[in-house]
């Protein structure tokens, strides 16, 4: 088990900041130079980045490598991009370096770690870390991601409550002139985001395929209505609510009658929410798998 490095305070800070600590932070905390390199040479002190250590050991998790990486460029820095959507969960965990934003251009470069220019940074704190804020980041993800990849990053934003997908638009009009905005509102104008829709339509489709399920027809009309994926071999419909999950009395109604007409048409309905596509696929697989085991 490794040695405490030097008094109450640094093992305050360290375990704040994930396992991570600043040649200048432990300066400031009254560790000498000399200190710093002993602890280094005798394994108590692993560099991760450019005056940037882990404490005790070499080994830090996901939350240290982020907070690592946002250390590693100042003070000012917080987590932008990619990485900042890994933080916020609109994206998985990717591949590539560490994104962080800087308000000014002093640092330039670290191995490891894209780093980007602004000057209007927002931060907010997950877990501690610096990172911008939802609308910042969907910014970000503009300048960088696929039409498809933006649109699941702003369905994502959304259900978990970070961004309302219908006050993003207006809330782009007052930004600054910035890489990102210009597209983003373009990709929102697009059918008035009717695509959203498709973003979650292939997240369900993925699904039936994972259960090894046959492929539905999508947006195929029945009668006075539009379904989202009907089995007509079955007489099996399920609709996808894209909405979010504060929805009015007048819209449960709407799709109250809608599920009746189904019913007086001798057709079977199940509805699965956004929140349950994007975030319990298992669990909507096994619903799925059970509703064809007693339509089959």
């Amino acid at each position: 088990m490794a040695t405490p490095i030097h008094g109450s305070r640094v093992w305050t800070l360290v375990r704040r900041q994930h396992g991570v600590v600043t040649r200048a932070q432990l300066l400031e905390l009254g560790l000498t130079a000399a200190a710093i390199r002993h602890r280094r040479t005798n394994g108590r002190l692993y560099e991760i980045h450019r005056g940037v250590y882990a404490v005790g050991r070499n080994e830090i998790g996901r939350h240290g490598e982020l907070m690592a990486a946002v250390l590693a460029c100042g003070a000012s820095a917080q987590l932008s991009h990619r990485s900042a959507a890994e933080l916020w969960r609109l994206r998985p965990r990717g591949d590539g370096p560490f994104e962080v934003s800087v308000p000014d251009d002093v640092i330039r470069h670290r191995p490891g770690i894209s780093i980007h220019q602004r000057t209007d940074l927002r931060r907010r704190y997950i877990h501690r870390i610096p990172v911008g804020d939802p609308t910042s980041v969907l910014i970000d993800l503009a300048t960088c991601l696929s039409d498809d990849e933006v649109e699941d990053a702003v369905n994502e934003a959304d259900g978990l409550d970070l961004v309302r997908t219908h006050r993003l638009r207006a809330a782009l009009d007052e930004e600054r002139k910035r890489p990102g905005v210009g597209r983003l509102k373009r990709i929102l104008d697009a059918q008035t985001f009717s695509r959203a829709a498709n973003a979650l339509e292939r997240r369900f489709l993925a699904i039936v395929r994972e259960a090894g399920l046959p492929a539905p027809t999508t947006q195929q009309r029945l009668g006075r209505y539009r379904v989202d994926f009907f089995w007509p071999d079955l007489g099996f419909v399920v609709e996808t609510d894209s909405l979010r999950h504060h929805r009015t009395a007048a819209e449960q109604t709407v799709d109250l009658g809608r599920d009746q007409a189904h019913a007086r048409r001798g057709l079977r309905t199940l509805r699965f929410t956004l929140s349950q596509v994007f975030h319990r696929p298992d669990h909507v697989r096994a619903v799925l798998t059970d509703a064809f085991g007693h339509l089959i």
